[in-house]
């Protein structure tokens, strides 16, 4: 019964439009797995696969429904597996086909999905095309790159430059991030074929999806015009013939499989993500944009409230979204927005519950469900980071000071969010019973899966909650949303409706107690509170710190 109200969402709303179609993937949770920090099976400092596959009941014991896994294919691995030397083996750090196969196995039969990241923009300078295209200009896969005579001004992500001289053929090379992932030539139509073969073989294994890393880089700006603001990374992204790529590309592969893809779409505007995943353009079925992130350095609701409604008004009834507040690239969402000390599992579960009742596909980054943190290390030599690393070097060089330099890149860097998991208290939080290949977060003491489950108030208990309650209620999956103003700038409220069912969701996004006034036409007390993250309601109008509800309403 609980899932009849399925059939409601094709149907003609009370506001006039029509739901863009029920698919499996509207309606699951996903759950990332940055293998190498989340379990390692056999001592060598490094998180495997083998690990992801023994981990896995806990997975499905949460409730999520997909696992991304980040990559692990073949890699020299400077930049963590996102320069990828061989599309078609496993690295030896993860384990091997064999292995792979088994996970796709395992987690399927746990009646759960496997999402692969990869990475289309760009190889490793070690991929046997690149090592063949810059030994001659005449090689059959020289314009399976991008070469220039002169470089434009153009900055990379990770480097001052996008361009590489390089000494044996006397041209640069393009790359939009390190030195070492040169970018692929798509406007060459043998090396989409290439791509696009490779793609089917993983979904003929088994694999349930993509996560498209840089899926917004592959198109160029035509002739590399130098920038006025080369500060301004945006024109990497977006550019002409991009989505004629991703169109091809679906034509090809996608449309051919039941899958679910999602990319990531840096500097891209709502109008602009529309065009990657209205269902009629039949590209992508989601994105990651980054405006949050982007935007946001620290927590500001009013500003969140302003890019949640852009995005949900201009995707409405065409296209979906994704809804995270952290992952791989990205600090930990506690220690970012909510806070890391007195009230850490209070504003987890409070960024929990806004996440999965908005509209579209939330997501889980490891750790996430035990309120994990970011980390603080005493030196840059404690880092891996390579976009990190390259800044620090690159500021200093220019004569800044060091420990300025240092305290200005901590708080953000990707190492925040890539420490081990923490399974117990044990030696290494439990990771492995060797030297992990990043220092663990001193916290993993107190911080632990094994200390979460003892507890039936704990966060990941909350996170289970959470999603039993999307699987039960349609209309967080498929509802209208709709803000309710209100004054005071920490207080979110806003609604979810589908044909007559509503709920209700308040957040207090603040460390201080709200008295709140009445919402208009809606009395707290004789509403059914759904879920809360305090273990009790002593007052309907009164929201303690970091205080959230979901309400169902008659």
């Amino acid at each position: 019964m609980v899932y009849c109200f399925f059939f409601l969402a094709v149907k003609r709303m009370q506001r006039g439009f029509l739901f863009v179609n029920r698919t499996w993937w509207k309606e699951t949770v996903v759950y990332q797995v940055y293998w190498r920090s989340f379990f390692d099976s056999d001592g060598d400092g490094y998180g495997d696969l083998e690990g992801v596959i023994q981990k896995l009941d806990y997975i499905q014991d949460l409730g999520a429904g997909v696992i991304w896994l980040n990559p692990c294919y073949e890699s020299p691995d400077v930049d963590n597996g996102y320069d990828i030397s061989d599309y078609y083996s496993v690295m030896e750090k993860a384990g091997d086909m064999n292995t792979l196969e088994r996970l796709i196995r395992e987690t399927h039969r746990r009646g759960m999905k496997l999402m692969m990241d990869v990475v289309l923009n760009h190889t490793s300078d070690q991929h046997p095309w690149f090592i063949d295209a810059r030994s001659s200009k005449q090689s059959k896969y020289r314009d399976y790159y991008i070469w220039r005579d002169k470089p434009n001004n153009w900055r990379s992500y990770f480097t001052p430059s996008a361009w590489e001289f390089d000494e044996a053929t006397e041209q640069y090379y393009f790359h939009s991030f390190a030195v070492q992932q040169p970018d692929l030539n798509w406007d060459n139509p043998e090396l989409r074929q290439e791509m696009y073969r490779m793609l089917r073989f993983w979904l003929d294994k088994g694999v349930d999806g993509f996560r498209l890393d840089a899926i917004a880089l592959l198109a160029k700006q035509e002739n590399f015009p130098d920038s006025d603001e080369p500060e301004n990374l945006s024109y990497l992204t977006n550019n002409p013939k991009l989505h004629d790529y991703l169109r091809e590309m679906n034509e090809e592969v996608f449309s051919k499989y039941d899958i679910f893809t999602v990319g990531e779409a840096g500097f891209t505007t709502p109008e602009q993500g529309l065009l990657y995943v209205d269902e009629r353009r039949r590209e992508l079925n989601t994105i990651f944009h980054f405006q949050v992130l982007d935007e946001m350095p620290t927590w500001d609701l009013r500003r969140f409230q302003t890019i949640q409604t852009n995005w949900y008004e201009t995707l409405k009834g065409r296209g979906w979204n994704s809804q995270f507040l952290n992952n791989h690239d990205h600090t930990r969402l506690v220690t970012r927005y909510g806070d890391d000390t007195r009230y850490r599992a209070e504003s987890a579960k409070a960024f929990a519950t806004m996440i999965h009742t908005l509209p579209g596909v939330p997501y889980i980054y490891q750790g996430e469900e035990i309120g994990m943190t970011g980390v603080r290390f005493d030196s840059i030599d404690d880092y891996h980071d390579v976009a990190m690393k390259n800044k620090y070097y690159e500021e200093v060089g220019k004569g800044h000071d060091p420990k300025d330099v240092f305290e200005s890149l901590v708080k953000l860097s990707r190492d925040n969010s890539r420490t081990p998991m923490q399974w117990s208290s044990a030696l290494n939080a439990g990771f492995s019973t060797g030297t992990p290949w990043i220092k663990v977060n001193p916290n993993y003491t107190s911080v632990n899966v094994e200390e979460d489950l003892k507890r039936p108030d704990s966060i990941y208990r909350y996170y289970q909650a959470l999603i039993r309650l999307r699987k039960q209620y349609g209309v967080i999956v498929y509802g209208d949303f709709a803000t309710i103003p209100y004054s005071d700038a920490d207080v979110y409220v806003y609604t979810r409706r589908l044909g007559t069912e509503r709920i209700l969701v308040i957040v207090n996004f603040s460390l201080y107690e709200k008295r709140l006034a009445p919402i208009a036409e809606i009395a707290l007390d004789k509403a059914q509170l759904l879920i809360g993250n305090y273990p009790e309601v002593a007052q309907p109008d009164t929201f303690r710190p970091f205080e959230a509800r979901v309400y169902h309403l008659a």
